[in-house]
C-alpha cells in the first residue's frame, strides 16, 4: 500500500467559462469539484495506475465533509484523513476555454492546533508499517509547525519507508535536511531552495543538502533527474495546451508507482513525463488522459548517464 500525505487538503472546483476576462461577470458553462491537494492527487492518478492507496492529512467542515464523501466513490482510495475543528480549503481553478489558459486561486486551508498535530503523527505512524513508500506533498496549512515535514520524514526513514517529499519554500528547506529519498521541486522551488537558476547545478546542490534523489520538473521541458545511480533529462515529444494543475502531482505518481515496482530510473522518468504532460490534456484538475499517456509512453525521450555519484 502507497501512503499520500496531504497536511493541507483541499476541495478543488474547476469552473469552465468561453473567455475569463478581468472587471467582467461570467457565466460558467461546467462545474467539477474534485477532492484536491497535491497528495490527494497524486493517490488518485496511482489508484487509475492499479495501486492500491491510502490518504491521510487533514479534513474539516463541511468542505471537509464533502472531500470525504468524494473519496468515497473514488475506486482504490482508502480514507484515512484525521478530523480538525477548521474548514478545510478550497481551490478555484478557472479555465478559459478560448486559450486554454487556466487562473487558480487557492484559500489558505484551517488553523491546526497543536492537540490536532499530535494526533496526526500517531495516525500517520501507525499507517507507516503497512505503506511501501509515503508521498509527502504541498503546502502546510495555519498552526502546523514549519519542520513538520522533516519529523514525517525521520518517521517514515525510521520505519523503512521510502519516502519522496514534494512541497517548496521553509518547508522544503527544512525536509531536506532530513534526507528524504526523493524530492521533485519545479525550477522556482528549487532556485528558491538553492539559489541557483541552473538546472543541473540546482539540482547537484539540493542533493548536497539532503535529499538522495532529486527530479526537477522543468515544466513543458520535462524532468531532469540526479541520483545515487546517475542523471538523466527526460523530455515529452510536444507540448500541450491545457490546464496543468496536478501535472507535477501526475509526476509524483509516475515516481513513486515505478520506484514501488522496482523500474530503473529511465522508466521511472518516461512514467512520469507522460502522466504529468497526459494531465495537462485532461479537462479535469488533478486526472490524466489516458489514451494520451499511453500514446505518450512510447514516444518521450530520455537521455543521461549511469555514474558512481
Amino acid at each position: 500500500m502507497i501512503l499520500t500525505v496531504t497536511l493541507n487538503t483541499a476541495l478543488d472546483i474547476t469552473y469552465r467559462v468561453p473567455a475569463l476576462r478581468p472587471h467582467t461577470s461570467h457565466r460558467v458553462s461546467e462545474v467539477t469539484e474534485r477532492p484536491g491537494g497535491k497528495g490527494l492527487n497524486v493517490a488518485r492518478v496511482l489508484a487509475a495506475l492499479g495501486h492500491e492507496v491510502t490518504v491521510t492529512g487533514f479534513t474539516g467542515g463541511a468542505t471537509g465533509q464533502v472531500v470525504q464523501e468524494l473519496l468515497t466513490g473514488a475506486p482504490g482510495v482508502v480514507d484515512a484523513l484525521v478530523p480538525v475543528t477548521g474548514p478545510t480549503r478550497r481551490t478555484i481553478a478557472v479555465v478559459d476555454e478560448q486559450t486554454g489558459d487556466t487562473t487558480q486561486l487557492n484559500e489558505p486551508g484551517p488553523t491546526v492546533t497543536p492537540t490536532e498535530w499530535s494526533a496526526f503523527q500517531e495516525a500517520y505512524e501507525d499507517l507507516l508499517p503497512s505503506s511501501t513508500a509515503v508521498a509527502l506533498c504541498g503546502s502546510l496549512p495555519p498552526g502546523v509547525p514549519v519542520g513538520a515535514y522533516a519529523v514525517l520524514v525521520r518517521a517514515a526513514k525510521a520505519a523503512e519507508v521510502p519516502v519522496l517529499l514534494d512541497t517548496s519554500g521553509e518547508a522544503l528547506r527544512r525536509g531536506v535536511a532530513a534526507r528524504p529519498d526523493i524530492i521533485k521541486p519545479n525550477a522556482e522551488e528549487l532556485a528558491e531552495l538553492t539559489g541557483s537558476h541552473e538546472p543541473l547545478r540546482a539540482t547537484q546542490d539540493a542533493r548536497r543538502r539532503g535529499a538522495r534523489s532529486v527530479v526537477a520538473s522543468l515544466g513543458s521541458q520535462g524532468l531532469l533527474a540526479v541520483t545515487p545511480e546517475g542523471r538523466w533529462r527526460s523530455t515529452p515529444p510536444s507540448r500541450l495546451h491545457g490546464n496543468p494543475t496536478g501535472a507535477g502531482d501526475a509526476a509524483v505518481a509516475g515516481l513513486l508507482s515505478a520506484l514501488v515496482e522496482k523500474l530503473p530510473w529511465p522508466e521511472r522518468l518516461t512514467r512520469a513525463t507522460a502522466l504529468s504532460t497526459a494531465t495537462v490534456a485532461s479537462p479535469v484538475a488533478g486526472e490524466f488522459d489516458r489514451g494520451t499517456y499511453e500514446e505518450l509512453l512510447g514516444r518521450v525521450t530520455v537521455t543521461g548517464e549511469v555514474t558512481a555519484a
